[in-house]
């Protein structure tokens, strides 16, 4: 039976969920905003299912490449879309023109970060863009898995741990599977971003903030879980890597339709804060808000079992500068055969590198962040505004200058 008394030993990825044969297990949310799994132990059988799928109780050995890229996209509209070089894109349309579906993160209607799939490859785009907050999976390893007993092709992307989750749930390998990951540095806790995103809408709706901010009607933002229904809201899209200024110094952004007093949604508004100013990104790089099992990751060193790393190419004006033009650049690890047969079959522009180079800059391929002593102070301050707990916890005196090449340095990207 799982049971969590260290919750730096589970990664949320739901796999003990679904593999449950009597569906005694559920997902709850603790107060942190992480959701853990939670046993009926009166309707438990003791199986031991849940634990033998479990990522973190059984961790496979660390690898290494067989090849790496440095990549894009040739087509620059996909590219400017997406955080890194839009290599994901090209991994996703070439599994749906072979009928198969895909799988990756989305926001749902309540602006939650989800799983899910899509079969069009006009769909497709609502899985580009990282979202920073960890994902729910639900029960997507189940519709995986039927998928893949239909003889369809399936293409399934996620964190280090989700990936390892699926690969236990399975428990066995698929020749119609291709399985991508991505270079994860911490998964932030769901609640913290659902507060966060109701504080920002409230404080635009109130009075706008700063040069880049938009008087809203004011409307409040919350979950579905707080019993409260948002009608009228129409938040159009959100962000966190908007490339408008550049790939290295990107910007979280809001996009939303303005309601008029008539009901009649006629503007289209959007408001944006550049890397350093946005708080939710500031305790995010100081990570105050990741999972847990974040500072201990079981899936580092590429021991995901996945076929295909993803990521940022941070560095690339050290090492090739020539394809250095701020658009992004995509990391690509090859770790399987299977993973080299499906790059090599897309069009992207694929430039050999050395993974001692990549390591340099994207050190979370490896090591896992150490938990800063703010952290719980994060979580212990009650009573006090999303915005006070960043302003207090993440001050420090230094200039706009000083504080953009801190951050820089601390995404390796100087």
């Amino acid at each position: 039976m799982i049971t969590i008394t260290d919750k730096s030993k589970c990664c949320g990825c739901s796999a003990c969920v679904q593999r449950c044969p009597k569906q005694c297990i559920a997902m709850v949310e603790d107060k942190e905003g992480f959701l853990y799994p939670e046993v009926d132990a009166n309707r438990c059988i003791n199986c031991g299912l849940c634990e033998k799928v479990c990522p973190v109780i059984h961790q496979d050995d660390r690898e290494e490449p067989l090849e790496v890229f440095a990549a894009l996209n040739p087509n620059e509209d996909i590219r400017m879309k997406s955080s890194s070089g839009g290599v994901f894109t090209q991994l996703a349309e070439k599994v749906i023109e072979k009928g198969g579906v895909v799988f990756g993160a989305r926001f749902n209607r309540q602006w939650e970060v989800v799983h899910d799939y899509v079969e069009a490859k006009e769909e497709i785009g609502m899985f580009r863009g990282s979202k920073y907050v960890q994902s729910r999976i639900d029960n997507d390893y189940k519709e995986v898995e039927r998928f893949l007993k239909e003889g369809r092709y399936v293409l399934f992307s996620g964190t280090p741990c989700q990936i390892a989750g699926l690969r236990g749930f399975l428990g066995k390998d698929y020749d119609n599977l291709l399985l991508v990951d991505f270079i994860c540095h911490g998964v932030p806790s769901p609640g913290v971003f659902r507060t966060f995103l109701r504080d920002e809408i409230d404080k635009y709706a109130r009075k706008g903030v700063g040069k880049n901010s938009v008087l809203l009607p004011c409307i409040p933002l919350v979950s579905e879980r707080d019993g409260i229904d948002f009608k009228g809201l129409d938040v159009k899209s959100i962000s966190f890597r908007d490339k408008r200024n550049g790939w290295k110094k990107f910007s979280f952004v809001l996009v939303f339709s303005k309601v008029s007093a008539a009901g009649d949604k006629n503007s289209v508004l959007l408001s944006y804060t550049p890397l350093h100013e946005n708080l939710y990104l500031r305790g995010f790089l100081k990570d105050l808000y990741l999972r847990p099992t974040c500072h201990f990751c079981p899936a580092k060193h590429l021991s995901s079992g996945s076929d295909i790393t993803l990521g940022d190419y941070w560095g690339i004006a050290s090492t090739m500068p020539e394809l250095d033009d701020d658009k992004g650049i995509s990391a690509v690890t090859v770790n399987t055969e299977k993973g080299r047969v499906a790059i090599h079959s897309t069009d992207a522009q694929l430039r050999p590198a050395s993974w001692t180079d990549l390591l340099v800059h994207n050190s979370a391929l490896q090591n896992s962040v150490p938990i800063p002593p703010q952290r719980e102070l994060f979580f212990r301050s009650d009573g006090k505004t999303f915005e006070e707990k960043i302003r207090v916890l993440c001050s420090e005196p230094v200039t706009v200058r000083r504080f953009i090449k801190k951050i820089l340095k601390k995404l390796h990207l100087a």
